[in-house]
């Protein structure tokens, strides 16, 4: 080769390596992990995002942070990863997740300074987290899931959110009574249950709606705003003149013709509304365009019509009036049209709200939730949305444990306490991991205005002595007591699944010995 250097790289590619390399990523996601630590608990702050656009959005909510951040760092979007899929699965503990990933990468930071292998670290930190599985397994409650404890649940997860002039306890009730509503036999229908929001009244007129509202409007002014034991039509497709296919063009020669062509017209969308109300609908609810004079000739007739109707909106109505869709309306027969006990239109400011209520099969509910300004209506949902969440996984995923962090202080003991019979340098592994558990509590502590060390001994000393122990906010500061007589539970899906996103995000960073990056 005559001592020739070989290029195999652009460059102007950059890459870093080594130490380099990891200490990099590390310091990303220990950047995004601790952006989110202050939102943490029922004591946590919110944070402003202002877009580009100088759009603003106020909240407490983990992923919504991470996903309104402008981060461009490779393993910091992995930080954003873990907080999506947290909230997919389970809705809630974005910001535990994030908050567990960054410190297990603080503390494999600090193994790799010790001469550790990443790989001994991905090993221990996997049975780590086994182990940790365990361990939450061995929490869960064994009480029955009534309302009173699921309340509870929904509640936890609202408190320290931002609802408004409204107790969370209060939203709690309405929230589980939404869940009750959509449980079958196949478990809780989640998509059944819908967050509506509308501003211009106080959070404490939230309600629950038997059935769907939908921002609509009839599409004729004299149609009737309020129809009683409603027999409902859903049709895909546009009540208006049908154009041909091909490329045609009509020579139109005298005024004869002229009427002729304007009479066939006319016979077509005449039809469409005859078609209807022989079929006996009172509301139809079309997802194309509905005509003018179509919606006239109904008008007449006193049937109310919608048109341009979403997709989302109209599979609700269908889930809470048992109609079926079809392809056009000379194809609605008997078996297709569902019923409501009400369907009536009302003002809220500007705007038009259409309720369905009542249906046939009432499988949809809707959570209507008021707010005095957009921010506080967006941040309710939020809230509303995480509360129906976590009583979903609640019922459907594993049942309940201890929170205020007392779930988080027994898996950190019982980590530790099999780190013994763990051999070599793996074992190092897994008790950084049992420590970085103990981020949560302290984390908690330090919220609610408690000296984070102080309490994670105390929290420690109770629960060797009672069994269980956690950080109850009160007043402004905190105590430590059983979270169970607090009332302070959590789902254990959101803990299992905390442990296992947080696990694969901090071992895929810490393997990473090599970044190269293109021009």
């Amino acid at each position: 080769m005559g001592g020739q250097p070989l290029f195999i790289l652009d460059e102007d590619t950059q890459r870093t390596h080594g130490k380099d390399a990891q200490s990099s990523n590390i310091a990303a996601g220990k950047a995004v992990s601790e952006s989110v630590r202050t939102t943490l608990g029922p004591r946590g702050m919110d944070k402003m995002l202002v877009s580009d656009s100088g759009d603003v959005v106020i909240t407490n909510d983990g992923a919504t942070i991470l996903q309104e951040m402008d981060i461009e760092h490779p393993a910091a979007q992995m930080i954003v990863e873990v907080a999506q899929t947290q909230e997919d699965e389970v809705g809630d503990g974005t910001t535990t997740a994030s908050v567990l990933t960054g410190q297990l990468l603080a503390k494999a930071e600090d193994l790799l300074d010790d001469d550790v292998h990443a790989t001994t670290i991905v090993e221990g930190y996997s049975q780590a987290a086994e182990l940790a599985q365990e361990a939450i397994d061995e929490e869960v409650l064994d009480d029955e899931l009534d309302d009173e404890i699921l309340e509870k649940v929904a509640e936890s997860s609202m408190t320290g959110k931002g609802t408004g002039d409204v107790a969370a306890h209060a939203l709690a009730e309405t929230v589980v009574e939404a869940v009750r509503h959509a449980d079958s036999d196949d478990g809780i229908v989640r998509d059944n249950i819908v967050v509506r929001t509308q501003t211009g009244s106080s959070s404490s007129a939230t309600d629950l709606i038997e059935g769907v509202v939908i921002e609509e409007e009839p599409v004729h002014e004299n149609m009737p705003r309020s129809v009683q034991n409603a027999a409902i039509g859903v049709v895909d497709a546009d009540l208006e003149v049908r154009e041909s296919n091909i490329d045609a063009e009509y020579n139109v020669s005298s005024v004869d013709q002229l009427n002729a062509a304007i009479e066939a017209e006319e016979s077509e969308l005449q039809g469409y509304a005859e078609e209807l109300v022989d079929t006996g609908v009172d509301v139809v609810f079309v997802t194309g365009d509905v005509d003018d004079r179509v919606a006239a000739h109904l008008a007449k007739a006193g049937v109310v019509a919608f048109d341009s109707v979403g997709d989302d909106d109209v599979q609700a109505i269908v889930n809470a009036t048992d109609a079926n869709r079809v392809g056009s309306v000379d194809t609605l027969e008997d078996e297709d049209i569902g019923a409501a006990d009400d369907v009536s239109v009302e003002k809220y400011g500007d705007d038009d709200l259409t309720f369905v209520t009542g249906g046939a099969t009432a499988e949809s509910v809707t959570v209507f939730a008021r707010g005095g300004t957009e921010h506080v209506t967006d941040e309710l949902e939020r809230a509303l949305n995480d509360a129906l969440d976590v009583v979903t996984a609640a019922l459907d995923k594993g049942g309940v444990v201890p929170g205020a962090g007392a779930t988080e202080i027994a898996v950190a003991d019982y980590v530790r306490s099999e780190t013994a019979g763990i051999e070599g340098r793996k074992q190092l592994a897994v008790e950084a991991f049992a420590d970085a558990l103990d981020v949560l509590p302290r984390t908690l502590a330090e919220n609610t205005g408690m000296d984070p060390i102080d309490a994670l001994v105390d929290l420690r000393s109770l629960h060797e002595q009672e069994g269980r122990a956690g950080i109850i906010s009160e007043g402004q500061t905190g105590v430590i007591d059983d979270p169970i007589d607090y009332g302070v539970l959590d789902p254990a899906a959101v803990k299992r699944e905390a442990v296992e996103s947080a696990t694969e995000a901090a071992t895929m960073i810490a393997r990473i010995d090599d970044v190269i990056s293109a021009s």
